[in-house]
């Protein structure tokens, strides 16, 4: 009985996990939908300086465009319904932003995908980050939005249909064997499974790192 008793618990303490996780990518999709209604388009450079406009290479403007979408969400804070946004995080840390709505902080890692190329698999996370993250702080919920942007000769738009919140937790779990990151399609199912599950499953997957 007590067993039974256990595993019970361990489902439902499951369930609301996974709940708990659903909720915030449903809160942060909902956020984002808003900011993509107000967040305007925007030139890289002068046209003078790139007369014949610039290559549609998302790499080389993935750091800007982050930018424009982390500052324009804490300047749009009050618009969106947000206490604070904060952005100020090193290079190494797995967040590029910190969400607060009604004293919850949501971790949010932007990223950018050019719509007019194809969906592959994208390096995600390093899986150390993630595994030790994950490991040391229970309560820590990385949560990725994925923007759809397009190359117009030096202007760069967002593509107000294409938004992408996802969770690492439910990932389809690839490691690059090469570079010992997690590797996903921005588009995909969720598998939906516990934290105990995912990092099990890092540990297993990683290819060059000894986790312990």
């Amino acid at each position: 009985m007590y067993k039974r008793n256990s595993i019970d618990f361990a489902k439902i303490t499951m369930k609301n996990e996974i709940n708990g996780i659903n909720r915030d990518l449903e809160f942060v999709k909902s956020i984002y939908a808003k900011l993509l209604t107000i967040l305007p388009s925007f030139n890289i450079t002068d046209s003078k300086i790139l007369p014949y406009g610039l290559k549609a290479h998302t790499r080389s403007v993935s750091w800007l465009v982050e930018q424009v979408i982390t500052q324009q969400t804490k300047y749009n804070a009050k618009k969106l319904g947000l206490d604070e946004v904060n952005f100020d995080f090193p290079d190494t840390c797995l967040h590029d932003c910190e969400i607060i709505a009604k004293g919850k902080s949501y971790f949010i890692n932007v990223k950018i995908h050019n719509i007019e190329g194809k969906e592959n698999k994208n390096d995600i996370s390093a899986v150390e980050k993630l595994y030790f993250q994950y490991s040391a702080n229970k309560n820590y919920n990385l949560i990725y939005a994925c923007f759809g942007i397009k190359f117009e000769n030096i202007k760069i738009s967002f593509i107000k249909d294409y938004l992408e919140i996802f969770s690492p937790q439910f990932l389809p779990i690839y490691v690059n064997p090469r570079n010992d990151k997690i590797q996903a399609a921005y588009k995909h199912d969720k598998i939906k499974r516990s934290r105990e599950e995912f990092l099990k499953l890092l540990k297993k997957n990683s290819k060059s790192i000894v986790l312990k």
